[in-house]
């Protein structure tokens, strides 16, 4: 019965919004006001986009049972994520995680490298890796990924739980999820992550009940839940296809640019006087058409080695003739090939042709025999087997700075499934301040926007329409800074200046718009059957500047190669009076709006104002205040001493064997 009330909820929204934002395109714009009525009715498509997309989500509700019996002889690396936590911390968690029940290793992988972190993991006998050493110091770490794509190279379960370091698992975790993947499809089932020093009424907004309820379970449906970087099981078979796909990919991607570049350079040399001489001439032909027979090869689906090796050996060969014919060779060449970077390590660990040195090899002008040794240097970078590098293959995803999200698109484009347990089976560590939550929201947002630029998954292979929709989703939610700001210059401009966006707030308006709205809000209480949505909303309005900044700096990062960094977020609150700098764009509108509130009733006071556009306006400022108002909660927020329950008693009993 709750998937029939959903869905006819859903068609009762899609419906209404449709006629709402029909009729507002087609009937209600007021073109006088362009700049205004144009900006608001694409923020309006924008949120019936959204609720449209939402509805979809839950239109497949999925909810489970439970899971049948684990495999017995399953075995299991139980993986802790650590950098720069407090040791307590990751040993009340390590220690938590040796209790699990089903027979499993334990592991923390610390990317600090912290000696006495070592020796406590030695003392309890518990499983220590980390990446530090002199073979990483050159290659790129790409963060918590980087950290467990090391361990998966160091450990040999078949099943890997991942545990940030303060997720304190329940003993009965494994138990309760090991036995979806006797579907032999199965490689991720995602459990809710749930946080222990969380008050009821969730200030910073930490819980996530909406997501980690109908979201996910609709997802679920679609076979779309995905990895959340934390309290989830994956199969080691289909990470690891995953990293050897990905590497091939990344391969080919590089042999690729590097043939083309090498054309690039033989023209190029073609231009030269020395080509004159038919000897010349003959080593250039020579070398072109390997570089073409290759780029055929390559079409053709031949071994990259095989591939590889032939057009270096032909291009070496025409060097050594060169060479022997005593053609010249240029020393300004030779140093330009010393100085050009050709190659930089990329995602998978595989050296990849960088854009500028083909452009730079297309501009050049070569002589011939200068020409010849840069493709050689090109082509010597690319060997496929790369025994000298420590890690070419990377089964999670490192396009992002959140690497849960890709990783669990690419499995699911190769045909595997996922599941989502909604079972509370560990108790986390929330921010306990704003300026943390803030970090943490930004590099989620950060994550996702990145993921949508580098692999949208609306024109991903592999993966199922509902699938691509899934994922588009949850990407399409981080865009919403740009409507907030359109929705809180409505009601301003208009108390303020008079200016209405639409032609007039008559019958029409009000009978297409409050369906829309009633129905709207009912679907997100039927679909949540009960569970508090309302933080969560707030949150997606109040922190505007967050997700345009997320928006921008991820583009910018995608772009133009700007890094963004990984911060890691504090899992302790931070030291420091209340911040109000943190929320200085929300508090400019905030007194813009109260302003525009005062202003609007005053002006329909003195009979300036048309008093039902007043009327709604200044309701819609109401509104708005009451969303920003969460902010001021969390400024002066002071954190949450929980009571004792399960987690609390969990914390405690682990921490007294550290």
């Amino acid at each position: 019965m709750t998937r029939f009330w959903t869905r006819l909820v859903v068609v009762l929204t899609v419906i209404t919004g449709v006629n709402y934002i029909a009729w507002r395109w087609a009937a209600s714009l007021n073109w006088d006001a362009w700049w205004i009525a144009l900006p608001l009715v694409i923020a309006e498509t924008y949120s019936l986009i959204d609720v449209m997309l939402f509805g979809m989500t839950v239109w497949k509700l999925k909810i489970r049972k439970g899971a049948p019996p684990p495999p017995p002889d399953a075995t299991v690396d139980v993986f802790i994520t650590t950098y720069n936590e407090d040791l307590d911390m990751v040993m009340t968690t390590a220690l938590a995680a040796q209790q699990i029940r089903h027979p499993h290793s334990t592991w923390i992988l610390d990317d600090g490298a912290r000696p006495e972190l070592k020796a406590l993991a030695e003392e309890h006998g518990l499983g220590y890796v980390t990446r530090s050493g002199d073979w990483t110091s050159n290659l790129p770490r790409h963060a918590k990924a980087g950290n467990l794509n090391n361990a998966l190279m160091q450990t040999h379960g078949e099943f890997l739980l991942i545990l940030d370091a303060d997720q304190i698992p329940e003993p009965d975790i494994l138990e309760k999820t090991l036995g979806y993947f006797n579907n032999r499809r199965v490689a991720l089932v995602q459990t809710p992550q749930y946080f222990s020093n969380v008050p009821a009424d969730d200030p910073l907004g930490s819980q996530a009940p909406l997501f980690y309820g109908p979201i996910q379970q609709g997802k679920d449906g679609w076979n779309a839940a995905f990895f959340c970087g934390s309290n989830a099981i994956l199969r080691r078979e289909a990470l690891m296809q995953l990293g050897l796909v990905g590497y091939v990919k990344e391969t080919e991607k590089s042999i690729r640019r590097a043939l083309a570049a090498s054309r690039s350079a033989i023209k190029q040399a073609r231009k030269s006087a020395d080509t004159e001489t038919p000897l010349v001439a003959q080593v250039l032909d020579e070398v072109e058409a390997a570089t073409r027979e290759a780029q055929q090869e390559l079409d053709a689906g031949q071994p990259l080695g095989e591939i590889t090796y032939r057009v270096r050996r032909r291009v070496d060969a025409a060097v050594q003739t060169l060479v022997m014919a005593d053609v010249e060779a240029l020393q300004a060449d030779l140093e330009e090939i010393a100085a050009m970077e050709l190659a930089h390590v990329g995602e998978s660990g595989v050296p990849v042709v960088a854009d500028d040195a083909v452009q730079r090899m297309s501009a050049r002008d070569w002589s011939p025999l200068g020409a010849l040794e840069s493709v050689q240097a090109v082509l010597d970078a690319l060997s496929v087997e790369r025994n000298d590098e420590a890690q070419p293959v990377m089964p999670l995803a490192t396009i992002s700075v959140t690497e849960d999200m890709a990783t669990a698109m690419r499995m699911h484009a190769m045909g595997w499934e996922s599941v989502y347990h909604h079972e509370v089976l560990a108790y986390g560590l929330a921010p306990e301040d704003l300026k943390t939550m803030l970090t943490q929201r930004l590099r989620w947002a950060q994550g996702t926007i990145q993921v949508l630029l580098r692999e949208n998954p609306l024109v991903q292979k592999g993966l199922k329409l509902g699938q691509r929709l899934m994922y588009f989703a949850t990407m399409w939610t981080y865009l919403s800074g740009y409507a907030a700001v359109i929705y809180f210059a409505a009601p301003i401009i208009y108390l303020l200046l008079g200016i209405l966006p639409v032609t007039s707030l008559s019958w029409d308006f009000f009978i297409r718009f409050i369906p829309f709205m009633v129905v709207n809000q009912l679907l997100f209480a039927v679909a949540g059957r009960g569970i508090p949505t309302w933080r969560g909303q707030q949150y997606s309005l109040a922190l505007f500047p967050t997700w345009i900044k997320a928006c921008s700096t991820a583009a910018r990062n995608v772009w133009f190669g700007r890094p963004l960094g990984f911060a890691v977020t504090p899992k302790a609150r931070q030291s420091g009076g209340p911040s109000w700098s943190l929320i200085q764009p929300q508090i400019v509108v905030s007194v813009l709006l109260a302003v525009a509130a005062v202003v609007g009733i005053i002006r329909l006071a003195t009979g300036l104002a048309e008093p039902l556009g007043t009327l709604v306006n200044v309701a819609w400022v109401i509104f708005d205040l009451v969303v920003m108002s969460i902010l001021v909660r969390a400024v002066l927020y002071k954190g949450y001493e929980p009571a004792a329950g399960p987690s609390a008693d969990q914390h405690e009993r682990n921490a007294d064997g550290v």
